[in-house]
């Protein structure tokens, strides 16, 4: 299922209708943004399970909001 502008606001809460249409245009799955979503929490933990670090779509994305919001960087 192909996220939708409303599902990205969900999921990352307050982001400029720019960078949404980034994250649209990509192509990336709801799976893949979850699994952003967990990194950028970094809750490694949930991520264990996975054994692997993000790739494609999911780590371009990632990349796309760690370089474009400090508040990523920010602890917990």
């Amino acid at each position: 299922m192909k996220p939708k502008y409303d599902d990205i606001k969900r999921l990352f809460g307050d982001l400029d209708d720019h960078t949404i249409a980034e994250i649209e245009a990509s192509g990336a799955t709801m799976n893949e943004l979850e699994e952003v979503v967990a990194y950028l929490a970094q809750e490694t933990d949930v991520m264990a399970d996975l054994r692997r670090s993000l790739s494609g779509r999911a780590l371009a994305i990632y990349d796309l909001l760690r370089s474009q919001d400090a508040r990523w960087d920010e602890p917990g």
